[in-house]
């Protein structure tokens, strides 16, 4: 067999939009949501979404996959974006919360023993820990930040503070981040 070819830009982007919609009906529904809703919110067939991943576990993985590649092109961009970079930091912490409660809507699954599955976790800290590391590191450097955080504790701590997010309308996690970040502050800019 041949290398396969590269997909062209609109088959890139139709499959963004797919990912897109798909982790959007997981948030709100579930990973076990029709399959059908997922392709109402693409504006695509069944076929389509089945050509693409021909199993319900290929298309979790490439959610999860594309969620966590989101979140690291994001962290460069943010920083490129942003006269501080502690404002950066504080974005891309919001947008690693939005990852987290895709992720805990997927973690049943991923731990579900599938084999494709296995590979994840160490996919998510290859490419996370580093950006998180840049964003504190930059924060840090600018006079902005604590030096002494860490960057998979500062990811663990906002992961543990989105477990329950899902399941209680009274909880908010994004508040809770928000103090956590604030907390890391250098005293002299809160001043």
């Amino acid at each position: 067999m041949g290398e396969r070819k590269p997909k062209r830009a609109d088959a890139r982007r139709n499959e963004k939009a797919l990912l897109d919609a798909a982790a959007a009906v997981f948030v709100a529904s579930g990973v076990d949501a029709p399959v059908r809703d997922i392709a109402a919110k693409a504006g695509v067939g069944m076929g389509t979404i089945y050509r693409h991943f021909p199993t319900r576990a290929d298309l979790i993985i490439a959610v999860f996959r594309h969620q966590v590649d989101a979140c690291m092109e994001a962290g460069p961009a943010l920083l490129a974006s942003n006269e501080s970079p502690y404002q950066a930091l504080v974005q891309w912490v919001d947008l690693y919360v939005d990852f987290m409660a895709t992720k805990h809507g997927l973690a049943g699954v991923l731990q579900s023993g599938n084999a494709g599955f296995g590979s994840l976790h160490a996919y998510f800290l290859d490419r996370l820990v580093p950006v998180c590391a840049e964003l504190l590191d930059a924060a840090a450097a600018a006079g902005e930040l604590r030096a002494e955080v860490r960057p998979l504790e500062l990811m663990r701590g906002v992961g543990n503070l989105c477990v329950g997010a899902d399941s209680d309308p009274q909880y908010d996690a994004r508040r809770l981040v928000g103090i956590l970040v604030a907390g890391l502050k250098c005293e002299t800019m809160e001043a």
